[in-house]
């Protein structure tokens, strides 16, 4: 049976990365994938982009209030209709941006559809509160499996801090992408709290 992957961790920690080397491992064995993304993930416009200068074009986005399993749907006919082929797996990344619903959507490709479903994301924002999307793959994915990166003080990075202007802000919207001065640091529990003055939430 085909399963839901939830591969989670802090920014920085590789998972444009380690997407794009999935798709690359599928296809130089001849297989076919599907790579997505939320609509709301402006970074990069259409394309997944890793740190490491590595980037790729999605197949399609997601946007809000969208059925994902129709969109998948829609997609595998074309690869079919073009190559002749299946569609060996669907690779999604910021996977945190996308709705509960949609989450079960992937659930159902994977175990209606009988394709394998990856996804990539966080788990939570700057204030340590888990984004729908993750909330909903930790509920219901077959696998889970974290991403490591670390903090400046060298221990494991659990969080993300978010600066405006080179300070840190622990108030605001849950997403902001490409606004203006606003910048992220992964940090471990320890640092978080020393820049949060403890707080969480």
């Amino acid at each position: 049976m085909a399963k839901l992957y939830f591969r989670y961790g802090a920014m920085n920690s590789g998972k444009s990365t380690a997407l794009l080397q999935a798709a690359f491992n599928y296809e130089e064995r001849g297989q076919h994938v599907l790579l997505a993304k939320p609509g709301i993930d402006t970074k990069g416009d259409t394309a997944i982009l890793s740190r490491l200068g590595v980037s790729r074009e999605v197949d399609f986005t997601i946007a809000p209030d969208v059925s994902v399993r129709t969109l998948f749907a829609e997609h595998v006919a074309r690869v079919r209709e073009s190559v002749g082929e299946p569609v060996a797996c669907l690779l999604v990344d910021e996977a945190q941006f996308l709705s509960g619903e949609q989450v079960d959507d992937l659930l159902r490709i994977a175990i209606l559809d009988g394709v394998p479903v990856l996804a990539y994301g966080i788990r939570t924002d700057f204030r340590t509160v888990a984004f729908p999307g993750s909330a909903r793959l930790l509920e219901v994915a077959h696998s889970l499996e974290e991403l490591k990166t670390i903090c400046r003080c060298g221990r494991k990075a659990l969080f993300n801090a978010r600066l405006t202007g080179g300070r840190f802000v622990f108030d605001g919207d849950q997403v902001a992408i490409d606004a203006g001065d606003v910048t992220y640091e992964s940090m471990c529990g320890a640092c978080y709290l020393e820049q949060s003055g403890g707080r969480l939430g």
